[in-house]
């Protein structure tokens, strides 16, 4: 707006340097065509009743007849005829016509400026838009690889634990077995070990039992023997 109003004040400086009015000269009555508004006769027969020869009325009229022409030259001076008054109008009406259109000129110019920078703008906006457009595609993708891809390596790592997870358990199953194979055996040679040691154990046992009625069979006979040796 600034803009606008700068070229506007040049343009209307420059109009208003380029033309003129027209200064016409204003027709002033001559002294000798004018009416008198008030009766020099009366004024001066009047003075004369108040004490005034003829001479001295005759010369106070005539002062005033001078005070009233000077009051009306000025004043016609400083005015103008309803037909001048009119041209002046006219030719201001044209200059404003004149300053209007270079207004309208000036304020198309400027609006067509204004259409052509909001033009260029959104030309500008428009690509900014597809190339922000493009790379939010392009990052998009690139997200939707990486994330693919950390999926994908993901799932391999998860399988790959799977995978040691199955092959330790197979592996625990085995020594487990294994050891449950041999507490099995150890315990199936303590069981045999035990029934060994039981089957000793009553042999040494009707050993023991025979040793024993043999030894008082045996002493029974002795005492006996005795007994009858004495007897």
């Amino acid at each position: 707006m600034q803009k606008w109003w700068e070229s506007t004040k040049a343009g209307l400086l420059t109009t208003s340097s380029k033309k003129n009015y027209d200064m016409r000269t204003v027709d002033i009555t001559p002294l000798e065509q004018r009416k008198l508004t008030f009766d020099t006769h009366s004024l001066v027969q009047d003075l004369e009743n108040h004490g005034f020869n003829k001479a001295q009325a005759e010369t106070i009229v005539l002062s005033l007849i001078i005070l009233s022409n000077v009051s009306l030259d000025t004043i016609y001076k400083e005015m103008v005829t309803q037909a001048q008054q009119e041209i002046t109008v006219q030719q201001l009406m044209a200059h404003l016509d004149s300053i209007r259109k270079d207004m309208v000129i000036l304020e198309k110019s400027e609006f067509a400026n204004l259409r052509a920078e909001n033009e260029k703008m959104k030309i500008e906006l428009d690509q900014i838009k597809q190339q922000l457009l493009l790379e939010t595609t392009r990052s998009r993708a690139n997200n939707k690889l990486d994330i693919n891809l950390e999926r994908s390596r993901v799932t391999d790592l998860f399988t790959d634990q799977e995978r040691k997870l199955m092959e330790a358990t197979t592996e625990f199953n085995k020594r487990d077995t294994h050891i449950k194979n041999i507490i099995s055996q150890t315990s199936n040679k303590i069981d045999i070990e035990i029934a060994s040691l039981k089957t000793l154990m009553e042999s040494n046992k009707l050993e023991t039992i025979r040793y024993l009625a043999a030894s008082v069979f045996t002493c029974l006979a002795i005492a006996l023997g005795f007994y009858r040796f004495w007897k």
